[in-house]
């Protein structure tokens, strides 16, 4: 064993460990990442990235057999699920080593094993139960990230109840196919299945699909799933699972009334767990709270020099999260004098399904439940000249705003592109912008991004194009 110190220890090599370790290095502190399966994380190496490599194949599929109505021929359409599959592992590959090359280029150094808390300013490294090095360090980030969470009598075995890993690396593909959960994990992988041809029934225990989402939203993204051929079964759960050797019997409860569905393959997407163990938590003062450690405001727990980012910390579950929370975590290390504690209002939420859906800051509902008088503007995509070019005229966007003062509360859209669209709305939120300088801005036309300025022309009266 070698004894190895450092200014800054991060444990996990997701977008929250390799980002915080590269803006440390940038800020000057020797740092190292430890890192016990792929850096790049959960992520980019069975999340994010090649889920939305799969949805790509999935959508230009999709797009092949309606090229008719583009004016154009196609014929023998169809797919090979291997190389779909192949593709999606190929992105995750590319990354993963642009990730291993941007640590190298930042001077960061990288430990292969599973890091464990050993005392202040002390972490151990293990691989396969063997020690590997013994750390040092003043400040340590635990940025371990999160697993899939499991039901009781649900349990994924791999082959036909799966969790996401084994549905982005299918080795058939399903004819039949039930996915337990409808929030974006689930949706996304219900969408990319439905447009290779399964038979779809998404089963959410809440009211309604996609529920942490604006009402109005979900309620247009489900009548758009079930257009498609999706059958949604909500306020339902699963009570029984019976398997044989290549299908699966559900029982599912809706209502005082059950129904049985057989298929194929089940997908479980019912939340996370944050991975706390074989950290060494157990021997210091860090708070658990239902899997998740507890946090203050500059991401530090309440054990000295330990700090704890991205889904270990809690919602929302976002690469993007966990990344700024790294940068802050650091930021604050380093004594910088312009920091700023994270405003999950002003952090955008995606979900990369069929149509798509992008939102930030408050739903409508939420802005009433917290005393805002509001006032709502919405522009649908049919009213959209590039909407219609793209023939993608299936979509809304729809806007809240403090109706005392102006200021944008959220903003939440279903439809094309409509998670590259959300950024703009993101950028008005952080600078506190408000409705007369969203009015006042020009838009280029012919674009979708027109949408974003009508619908908060419509919030106080004015729009143009509908």
């Amino acid at each position: 064993m070698s004894d190895t110190s450092f200014d800054l220890i991060v444990i996990g090599g997701g977008p929250g460990g390799y980002v915080a370790a590269i803006r440390a290095a940038q800020l000057g502190l020797k740092t190292a990442v430890v890192e016990r399966e792929h850096l790049g994380g959960i992520c980019l190496n069975w999340g994010c990235i090649p889920t939305k490599a799969l949805l790509r194949s999935a959508e230009v599929f999709r797009n092949m057999k309606h090229a008719e109505s583009y004016g154009l021929s196609a014929g023998g359409i169809g797919f090979d699920l291997s190389k779909v599959v192949a593709r999606s592992r190929g992105v995750a590959g590319q990354l993963q080593a642009g990730v291993k090359h941007l640590l190298k280029k930042n001077k960061v150094t990288v430990f292969d094993g599973q890091g464990k808390l050993e005392g202040q300013g002390k972490v151990s490294v293990a691989k396969d139960g063997k020690p590997v090095a013994s750390l040092a360090a003043k400040h340590i980030i635990l940025a371990t990230g999160a697993r899939a969470r499991a039901l009781p009598g649900l349990e994924p075995d791999g082959k036909l109840v799966w969790t996401y890993r084994e549905a982005m690396v299918p080795d058939v593909m399903p004819k039949r196919l039930l996915v337990v959960g409808s929030g974006a994990i689930g949706i996304e992988f219900a969408s990319f299945y439905n447009a290779l041809g399964a038979d779809v029934t998404v089963v959410e225990v809440l009211d309604r699909v996609l529920p942490v989402e604006d009402a109005e939203i979900s309620a247009f993204a489900q009548k758009s799933f079930e257009k498609q051929g999706m059958k949604i079964r909500t306020k339902a759960t699963v009570k029984n699972l019976t398997k044989t050797a290549n299908e699966v019997t559900v029982t599912v409860e809706a209502g005082g009334k059950s129904e049985s569905i057989t298929v194929d393959r089940v997908i479980l997407a019912v939340g996370i767990v944050g991975n706390v163990e074989n950290l060494g938590l157990e021997n210091t003062k860090v708070v658990v709270e239902k899997t998740h450690v507890v946090i203050n405001e500059w991401t530090a727990t309440a054990e000295p020099g330990v700090y704890a980012i991205g889904d270990l910390a809690g919602p929302p579950w976002l690469a993007h999260k966990a990344s700024h929370e790294g940068v802050i975590c650091v930021e604050k290390i380093a004594g910088l004098k312009d920091v700023h504690p994270l405003n999950t209002r002003n952090i955008p939420g995606c979900t990369y399904c069929h149509p798509q859906i992008a939102s930030v800051g408050l739903t409508e509902a939420k802005a009433k439940e917290l005393g805002y008088d509001v006032k709502v503007g919405r522009f649908p995509f049919i009213g959209n000249g590039k909407a219609i070019a793209l023939g993608e005229t299936e979509g809304l966007v729809k806007t809240v705003f403090d109706a005392k003062t102006g200021e944008l509360l959220g903003a939440h859209m279903v439809g094309a592109e409509v998670t590259e669209l959300i950024q703009g709305y993101m950028v008005a939120k952080t600078l506190e912008t408000t409705e007369a300088d969203l009015m006042n801005g020009i838009f280029p036309h012919p674009t979708l991004s027109e949408m974003m300025h009508e619908s908060v022309l419509d919030a106080y009266g004015r729009a143009i194009h509908f």
